[in-house]
């Protein structure tokens, strides 16, 4: 294996991708199996290059030297008259030769002032700064995989997209000087690169991924352009032997011939998993529910008795779920709370939310508080759970319907970057990213508010359902922990709202059929399980195992709030005094990766606390039977699905950062085991 030749930290000059310049950079780690160099420019890009791309400082100081006689043409430049044999004196001036003959129009006094001229615009040229463009908009051609892109930029002027026998892309063709462009933050898929010289490409990029659009657009990206300090400069030919460092650009635009595309490959196993999953999801909770109100909800017994459709559906039970959605839209539109930005968009619009989901749980819990105290029989919801679900699901569908018909008319940004074209994809998966209905942001609004909130009123009507069918003056001290563990997650949730638009479903996901049913039926309708369980299955819990389970309750919270809010205040401002003590690794998308304090524990320490806190609320059921865990080996699955998810996302972004982010935190999600 042949030895490297830079150590780590040696400053040395890297070859600029698809160019001849070179530019000082950092040496930071080598890689002896690809035996490529990763550097990092002043800028903070950092690139994988070969060994033949980088040369030591000293190498361009030698050539600086000798440059002045490195040519022929040069020597005899500098000879001026005396070495010149003219008859005339003013015939041997004219006559003297000069390195390269200029364009016409153009004479120079003397050849010595030339070469001054041509060297100083050498210098012009070689020092080139990184120069931010405006930002980029893109919108996402569905199921192909293509999202194109376009500038609101007064010196470019984007030509239009034609198909011609495969895809072909005009260069857009500047009314100044000739740019080359880099992105400097890695995407999901390469974008066009600047344009290359003949037999000067990229050394570590394969030839088939040049001039590939990104698949997803769901992200906002700088620009960066290589150009001169002076935006005029005219350079002619200046030797025939060497080589141009400015390049005229031509007349007419120049077409570039993109590669095959590869398509995206679809979440969830495709269309035919999505179709499997809008099928088995309500199911599955039908048969949850059936099986949690047998005498003996074994697995053996399963499945248990389906109730027939008719009894499934409820008037009363419908009208009942309707009103509550729609009081809870009413509580969200109420003048109360801040009022706070989210992300930038693709278009880098940034959208308007109100957080007052904490005041609405407030005011929710001392209207049914009340209630309850004069006489409203809460228990109804234990009797008739069941319809209930059902009426969920039924609304759950009319709301994915006409969802889906508003995206039809959704364009450009507005779409999600998951979403492919196919009609029963987009359904399951969302089309729209941000549906609103005026200031009513829909996902966000189903995200927190009627499931959330529901599923603490569900769990005291179970409180109060095991009361009465028990023939109990208090409730059990099963019950009692399971509802204020889950009452404690829910609070929380509502209390760290704001933390709620950083996350995958805010930022990635469509609003379709899979948010909206597990938002308002399978949040509300099987996290209550343990509680719905506890009503039929009564099981004494110890003072002692109690003890142990709250403090399991305890251990997973603070693992879960801790991790939270240190991800949350780095990304508020990473240069807090108070996070000084943690290390990071600096990213190409100008971001910093936590390396330290919980998120150098495990890649995942927020999940961690969400499984402890699961299994925390499951144990007061007992080890009677396996339905109360049911939703401990959902949230393994869950989590586990999403943090592969998550580690494909950030590869993507992050790169190589990345790569080193996961060699010095190896645990996923569990410490020694995953």
């Amino acid at each position: 294996m042949p030895s490297r030749k830079f150590a780590d930290g040696e400053v040395v000059r890297g070859r600029w991708p698809g160019s001849s310049l070179y530019y000082e950079v950092e040496i930071l780690n080598y890689d002896s199996k690809s035996q490529l160099y990763s550097v990092k420019y002043k800028d903070g890009t950092e690139l994988e290059l070969k060994e033949n791309d980088i040369k030591p400082l000293t190498s361009f100081k030698q050539r600086k030297s000798s440059s002045a006689s490195s040519s022929p043409s040069r020597r005899r430049g500098s000879r001026g008259s005396r070495g010149s044999r003219s008859r005339s004196r003013s015939r041997s001036r004219s006559r003297s030769q000069s390195p390269g003959r200029p364009l016409k129009g153009s004479r120079r006094a003397t050849s010595a002032s030339y070469q001054a001229d041509v060297t100083e615009m050498r210098r012009e040229i070689l020092e080139v700064k990184l120069t931010p463009l405006v930002l980029r908009h893109s919108w996402f051609l569905p199921c192909s995989g293509w999202s194109f892109q376009w500038t609101d930029c007064q010196e470019c002027q984007p030509n239009s997209v034609r198909a011609h026998g495969g895809i072909e892309l005009m260069q857009q063709k500047p009314f100044g000087n000739s740019i080359s462009t880099y992105n400097g933050r890695p995407e999901p898929e390469p974008e066009p690169e600047p344009q290359p010289s003949k037999g000067k490409d990229v050394p570590h990029r394969k030839p088939q991924e040049r001039f590939t659009m990104s698949q997803e657009g769901s992200y906002v990206s700088t620009q960066h352009s290589l150009r001169p300090r002076r935006e005029e400069i005219k350079f002619s030919e200046v030797n025939s032997k060497e080589e141009k460092l400015v390049a005229k650009e031509p007349d007419s635009p120049r077409m570039f011939q993109v590669a095959t595309p590869q398509r995206r490959k679809l979440e969830f196993g495709g269309v035919p998993g999505a179709l499997l999953i809008m099928l088995g999801l309500p199911v599955t909770v039908i048969l949850l529910l059936s099986l949690c109100r047998q005498a003996e909800p074994s697995l053996l017994s399963f499945p248990p008795p389906l109730p027939a459709l008719c009894d499934l559906w409820e008037p009363q039970a419908g009208g009942l779920y309707l009103l509550w959605f729609f009081v809870q839209v009413l509580l969200s539109l109420l003048p109360i709370g801040k009022v706070v930005e989210g992300l930038p968009l693709v278009d880098g619009r940034r959208l308007k939310y109100r957080l007052n989901g904490f005041y609405a749980f407030i005011l929710t819990s001392a209207v049914l508080g009340t209630a309850v105290l004069w006489g409203l029989e809460l228990h109804y919801l234990h009797e008739h759970f069941l319809q209930l679900a059902f009426a969920a699901m039924v609304f759950t569908a009319l709301l994915s319907v006409y969802l889906y018909a508003r995206a039809r008319k959704a364009r450009g940004p507005e779409l999600s970057p998951a979403s492919c074209g196919n009609a029963f994809y987009d359904f399951f998966i969302g089309r729209e990213l941000n549906p609103r209905v005026g200031s009513l942001d829909l996902k966000y609004f189903c995200e927190l508010r009627p499931g959330l909130i529901g599923w603490v009123v569900i769990n005291l009507g179970m409180l109060l359902a095991e009361m009465k069918v028990q023939n109990r003056a208090a409730p059990s001290l099963a019950m009692v922990l399971v509802n204020s563990f889950q009452l404690l997650y829910v609070v929380d949730a509502l209390w760290n709202e704001e933390a709620l638009l950083t996350t995958m479903d805010i930022t990635h996901e469509g609003f379709g059929f899979m948010l909206a049913f597990g938002d308002l039926v399978w949040v509300p309708f099987t996290y209550s399980l343990q509680a719905f369980y506890l009503v039929r299955h009564p099981h004494e819990l110890s003072w002692p195992l109690a003890a142990l389970i709250v403090a399991l309750k305890l251990c997973g919270y603070i693992i879960f709030r801790c991790a939270n809010s240190q991800k949350n205040a780095f990304r508020k401002n990473p240069s807090d005094p108070k996070l000084a003590h943690l290390k990071t690794i600096h990213t190409p998308a100008g971001k910093n990766l936590l390396v330290s304090g919980w998120w150098g524990f495990v890649r995942h320490p927020n999940y961690l606390g969400d499984l402890i806190m699961a299994l925390a609320w499951s144990l007061p059921c007992g080890f009677a039977h396996a339905l109360p865990y049911f939703y401990v080996a959902y949230f393994v699955t869950l989590l586990v699905h999403r943090e592969a998810r998550d580690e494909q996302q950030c590869r993507r972004k992050y790169g190589l950062a990345w790569e080193r982010y996961c060699q010095q935190v190896p645990y996923r999600l569990l410490p020694g085991v995953y």
